[in-house]
């Protein structure tokens, strides 16, 4: 199951970093200055919009299917409302998950992206929240080491 710590909310950056235009091989790059065509934010690339952006660490293998591996940080969006497919930031009763929104009908049902895991029903009686809408992940490929 995959659950999430929330990290804190995203506030405005003013750094900008270069952005190359040439598409990078998985082979041996050789990126040059002069394929350099402008500078771009993270804030534009991941359009934050603070304070209603916030990040949140991924604990679990629930959503490895939609790309959301044990360890990712997800950017959340409390601006955007769930809509059936979106993934979300969803607390049932108190329990907080990431989950695949799906909506059918009057049925509200989370879905894992991983076949271990069965889909979650909310039923009469539960406290649903969702706490927004991921918008896009960040993964660490070096270790802290």
């Amino acid at each position: 199951m995959s659950t999430v710590t929330i990290l804190g909310p995203v506030g405005i950056s003013e750094s900008e970093l270069p952005f190359f235009s040439a598409r990078v091989p998985a082979g041996f790059p050789s990126p040059a200055q002069d394929h350099m065509e402008q500078t771009l934010s993270l804030d534009e690339l991941l359009d934050i919009d603070a304070p209603h952006t916030y990040l949140v660490r991924a604990d679990g293998d629930s959503m490895t299917g939609a790309g959301i591996l044990d360890g990712d940080v997800l950017v959340v969006s409390r601006a955007l409302s769930g809509r059936h497919g979106d993934v979300v930031i969803a607390a049932i009763n108190g329990e907080t998950f990431v989950k695949r929104l799906a909506l059918r009908g009057e049925e509200v049902i989370l879905l894992s992206e991983n076949p271990k895991y069965p889909p979650r029903y909310v039923l009469e009686g539960d406290d649903l929240l969702i706490w927004g809408v991921v918008t896009d992940s960040i993964r660490r490929h070096r270790s802290h080491g």
